[in-house]
């Protein structure tokens, strides 16, 4: 099916697809009588911690009293009900997100929080969606075999901006971390509200391997997360938040009843005495931010998301594991239809020391906790929620990384290992 696909593409002009696409977008939106004109509709879209601040955005409205839908790369959520997302696919198709937005309307939601991508923005996926609120959060180089480059990636994530601005609903909210250089672009569009937020605008903010707290307003506003990039998503939604009038008191009890989110500075616990995190990061810059949210001796296993994607960011990868963690387990990840032993390659070309290599996930991770010992941290990232591996020719290997991680633990406690209590 992949390489059909990749020969249509060679042999259609691109503009033939692009308004396949968008004649697609509207068809759908007309099938479900367009339904994002009955409830409010949030567009989140950056390179990293779109679905965390989705999931800080939900906490908070419906501590509010909201009642809520989402979608995101971790799962899909209307009202009460939420199911994993297994389609491999951050932002949805033309008519699965229609059908979505349809149902949440059904189903009496007031607010739908949809994580929006660069790839859905070039299939015109965002077309016919009448947000509310757009929210920027940053940008940095990903998909850029896919795109062409770094400012056609960043021309795409400014359509979803465009699709604000063609919105008729009133009043429409653009958002934008002034901290990252592409803000300026978003906060320019024409609409009728244009806010920064920033973590150097915070007057007081600190963070540890547990979480964070930040002022906010004249509140002290406290997240189970780590790091400084979660201080930034929960930032970003509060802000959000307070432009639709929702009491800053609201606002902490909602960030402060999301004890954890799947896949994102995850804790597996099976009563070892050092911690296991499993983590979506898979860009230079968010494997530097996890690593770097906690201290001691750190061990790592590490792949590269999506075999033929993103070369480029291999050695660097690669390099940041070197200089960040005292051990760096190489290991497969998503080779698709690409050599696993070419990627840990391209992977170990970026460290000066010699990795371990172990190409068996499950062997990697196995060994990664029996090298662990007290107060250490063992850093599992890349896949996150991940439902499988995808190897060659769209095969699927059911897979879960906290779910592996907790089974080797288990095993580690019975064979009493030292460093399990």
């Amino acid at each position: 099916m992949g390489s059909l696909k990749n020969l249509l593409h060679a042999v259609i002009p691109s503009p033939i697809f692009s308004a396949y696409h968008f004649i697609l977008a509207w068809f759908a939106a007309a099938l479900y009588a367009f339904p994002s004109r009955e409830l409010m509709v949030v567009g989140v879209t950056g390179t990293k911690g779109k679905s965390s601040t989705i999931e800080f955005l939900n906490a908070i409205f419906e501590e509010a009293g909201y009642k809520t839908a989402l979608v995101s790369t971790i799962r899909m959520k209307i009202d009460s009900h939420s199911e994993p997302n297994l389609m491999r696919m951050t932002m949805g198709g033309r008519f699965f997100t229609q059908k979505f937005l349809y149902l949440a309307s059904r189903a009496g939601c007031n607010i739908a929080f949809i994580e929006m991508t660069s790839e859905g923005a070039r299939q015109h996926r965002h077309r016919a969606i009448e947000l509310n609120a757009l929210i920027f959060l940053n940008l940095a180089p990903e998909h850029i075999e896919s795109h062409g480059s770094l400012q056609k990636y960043a021309n795409a994530k400014l359509q979803l901006g465009l699709q604000l601005e063609r919105s008729h609903k009133r009043p429409r909210y653009m958002l934008a971390n002034s901290d990252d250089a592409q803000a300026s672009r978003f906060l320019g569009l024409q609409v009728e509200h244009c806010i920064p937020f920033a973590l150097s605008s915070l007057d007081s903010w600190t963070t540890d391997e547990r979480g964070g707290v930040f002022q906010f307003d004249t509140e002290e506003l406290r997240i189970h997360l780590p790091g400084a990039f979660s201080i930034t998503n929960a930032l970003a939604a509060a802000t959000l938040a307070r432009l639709m009038k929702i009491k800053t008191s609201v606002i902490a009890r909602g960030l402060d009843s999301l004890k954890h989110i799947p896949g994102r500075a995850e804790r597996v616990e099976a009563g070892q005495n050092f911690t296991v995190i499993v983590d979506y990061a898979h860009t230079p810059d968010s494997l530097a931010a996890i690593y770097s949210a906690y201290r001691g001796r750190k061990i790592c296993v590490l792949g590269s998301m999506g075999g033929g994607r993103d070369i480029w960011k291999r050695p660097v990868m690669g390099s940041i594991a070197d200089g960040m963690c005292e051990t760096v387990i190489l290991t497969n990840e998503d080779p698709c239809d690409e050599d696993p032993r070419s990627i840990v390659e391209g992977l170990a070309r970026g460290m000066k020391r010699s990795p371990e290599i172990r190409m068996d996930r499950r062997e990697a991770i196995r060994h990664a906790l029996q090298l662990a010992r007290s107060s250490d941290t063992v850093l599992i990232t890349g896949k996150g929620t991940d439902p499988c591996i995808y190897g060659p020719r769209g095969t699927k290997i059911p897979w879960s990384d906290s779910g592996v991680a907790r089974e080797e633990l288990e095993k580690l406690q019975k064979s009493g290992v030292s460093a399990v209590v």
